[in-house]
């Protein structure tokens, strides 16, 4: 445990528990737009076990990381690219996402009967085999990204729980603000569209810097709370007038 007096170990743990965070903000996205279906108890629970199942696949894949990084090599090529088995996860990920997200805005537009009642009887172990899929996707991403940073093992591990503890504390107050404010459900389901086309078009090989696209989800977010501030204090006064 000599590594732990050197500073450079520490910086490379904190420079990777922020950028862990950051990557977390698409898992937790997806948790949260998928258990607002689920009853208030059961939604919490789900949100447990998923963030559990990300924790979990994040160590375990560390610590096969020779495993992991062979995933990187191409297995075949297409039209002149290489695909590896990593392009292929991220690709089917993003297809999961944009069929996901386009599903769950064809209810909120449509209100169909029947979708609403699948809506309303939506299975918790459906939802939890939903969150694995796309944990599993994310883990990937996020390690592989990761790879590279620190040198040690351990250092990742340390970084992973800390990334996962903050996601689970934010988990919370966002489900609980999609749930209170159904304008923002549909902005994150844009979201998880935005996503998803960025997942296909890193498996394709068109990198499309994260920042770019944390930022508009950034700026989107900010403008929809000052909508959603605006719309309590309309009526606020309405029904103060009445």
């Amino acid at each position: 445990m000599e590594f732990l007096s050197d500073p450079q170990v520490w910086a490379s743990f904190l420079t990777l528990c922020v950028m862990e965070i950051v990557l977390g903000i698409d898992n937790i996205v997806f948790i949260s737009v998928v258990v607002s279906r689920l009853p208030e108890e059961q939604a919490k629970k789900a949100r447990q076990i998923g963030l559990l199942l990300a924790l979990v696949f994040r160590i375990l894949l560390l610590l096969v990381l020779s495993w992991l990084i062979g995933l990187t090599a191409p297995v075949f090529t297409t039209f002149g690219q290489d695909v590896s088995w990593r392009d292929l996860i991220l690709i089917g990920g993003g297809l999961f996402l944009i069929y996901k997200a386009t599903h769950e805005i064809h209810a909120e537009i449509e209100h169909e009967t029947a979708t609403l009642a699948e809506a309303k009887t939506a299975s918790f172990g459906g939802i939890i085999a939903q969150v694995l899929i796309i944990d599993m996707v994310f883990s990937v991403d996020s390690i592989i990204t990761a790879i590279g940073m620190a040198e040690h093992v351990e250092v990742m591990i340390a970084a992973v729980i800390v990334a996962i503890a903050v996601m689970y504390a934010a988990s919370g107050p966002i489900a609980e603000f999609i749930k209170h404010n159904p304008t923002t459900k549909m902005l994150a389901l844009a979201f998880l569209l935005l996503i998803g086309v960025a997942l296909i078009a890193d498996g394709l090989g068109f990198h499309i810097p994260r920042g770019y696209i944390y930022f508009s989800m950034a700026f989107a977010a900010v403008v929809e709370v000052f909508n959603v501030l605006a719309r309590r204090r309309r009526q606020k006064i309405a029904g103060g007038g009445e």
